[in-house]
């Protein structure tokens, strides 16, 4: 069951990697440029929006709309029991929108908006509700563990991904292929990439998500399922599941804090191709080649931060991966341009850091949640994980917009990292497992 679970992470990760970090935003801002009026404008439903900041901003908006979209399927989840056949079918609704970018030419700019619209909708969705598998899949000492291994299956395969489609975009003129088609190849495959790895998950891993049913909480009022009518109530329920949060203000300070955080850490990495190629000049060869070097030492970042997490818990160690990133963030605050090797120094930095931080905020909230009940929780985690942020992608934009300068918008970001850090600090992790009833695990 756990390797199905790995897969998962090994398939939906071509997406993150080659679609949201690498090709998808220089590539998408090219083609609003194409589009772009005399000032550099265009005008997405009727508004003026710079071209350099239409992919960010999309990304913002998509967001937004997922946020419904998690927390009602997150609902229904829990309330009939078919995470898988929810997680797998978004999955394959995202995979299309993926694999339609193909079509994603010339001046297309509103295309290009509207299928990553679908496509991040659709992957927030499925992502959220694969996280709801992992208090049943670990028991709380070997979360840590577990988590950070599927992390690192999800780097390999979207960084396996990459060494092919690096391959083809060097070698697009042999092949009589344009930069740009080679470009929509590339965000194409990772659409079937998605598609392909999403049958071993529907093979091997459980309808129901979570915890065992005899640790279930049960809910005052809480409707039964009824699988004739699985939407049933869901908004009732989503008002229900909100409001129920409450009750454990611990819970809802740690996700505060990650929220916090982890929209800088995922701005960071949906824009850092961005930022290379416009601020810091770097070519579409050297931006591939950097995210690959990402994925690749994020697999030994996760691993190694998740063993640093056995010795002194995870949330110390998730303390000092977000001093790193601020460190990360100063470095490319003062990166010369037209340096690949200070860009080649940043990715390892960012590759060092990410895994870790992210794998182990996911196992320690895992911690956090009333057992049975992880579908809609993760719901709301999954606010602020990969490629969902909004945020930040919205402070980016905004900076870009009033300065003109893509370093003011990457500093700008340095505000989550020191918010996150700080209420990170203030979590009394230990109170609150016991709050919400879960067992503690041995290291913290």
């Amino acid at each position: 069951m756990r390797f199905g679970w790995y897969i998962n992470d090994w398939a939906n990760a071509a997406f993150s990697a080659t679609v949201l970090t690498v090709f998808l935003g220089p590539y998408l801002t090219t083609v609003a440029k194409n589009a772009a009026d005399a000032a550099g404008d265009v005008h997405p439903l009727g508004l003026s929006v710079r071209a350099g900041s239409f992919f960010p901003y999309t990304v913002s908006f998509s967001v937004l709309l997922s946020v419904a979209a998690m927390l009602l399927t997150g609902t229904v989840a829990d309330r009939t029991g078919r995470h898988k056949e929810l997680m797998c079918g978004f999955a394959y609704v995202g995979a299309v929108a993926t694999m339609g970018m193909f079509l994603l030419d010339g001046d297309r700019y509103l295309l290009g908006g509207a299928l990553l619209v679908v496509a991040n909708i659709a992957y927030a969705v499925s992502v959220a509700l694969s996280y709801a598998y992992l208090p049943g899949l670990a028991t709380p000492d070997e979360r840590d563990a577990v988590s950070s291994k599927g992390w690192a299956y999800g780097y390999a395969g979207g960084g396996l991904l990459l060494i092919a489609n690096l391959a083809l975009f060097q070698g697009h003129d042999a092949l009589g292929l344009s930069s740009g088609t080679a470009v929509r190849i590339c965000l194409a495959s990772a659409g079937l990439w998605w598609a392909l790895f999403t049958i071993v998950p529907m093979l091997r891993l459980p309808s129901r998500a979570g915890a065992a049913p005899d640790r279930i909480v049960a809910v005052p009022d809480r409707p039964a399922a009824t699988p004739d009518r699985p939407a049933a109530g869901s908004l009732r329920e989503l008002a229900r599941t909100l409001r129920g949060m409450r009750q454990y203000p611990l819970t809802l300070l740690y996700l505060g804090a990650f929220l916090c955080y982890n929209d800088g850490i995922q701005t960071v990495v949906s824009q850092a191709s961005l930022y290379g190629s416009e601020e810091l000049g770097m070519d579409q060869t050297t931006l591939v080649a950097a995210v690959l070097l990402v994925q690749i030492v994020a697999i030994g970042g996760a691993l190694l931060l998740g063993r640093i997490a056995r010795r002194y818990g995870a949330k110390r160690t998730v303390l000092g991966s977000l001093v790193g990133w601020v460190a990360t963030l100063a470095l490319g605050y003062l990166m010369p341009a037209h340096q690949p090797v200070w860009f080649f120094a940043l990715a390892c930095m960012i590759g060092l850091v990410l895994g870790g931080s992210q794998a182990l905020s996911r196992s320690l909230f895992s911690h956090l949640i009333p057992a049975g009940r992880e579908a809609e929780y993760f719901s709301v985690y999954k606010v602020s994980d990969r490629g969902t942020s909004w945020m930040g992608p919205l402070v980016f934009g905004l900076a870009y917009q009033i300065t003109g300068s893509y370093r003011s918008a990457i500093i700008s970001l340095l505000v989550f990292f020191l918010i996150g850090f700080v209420l990170l600090l203030k979590v009394p992790v230990r109170r609150a497992i016991e709050a919400v009833g879960n067992p503690v695990p041995e290291r913290l």
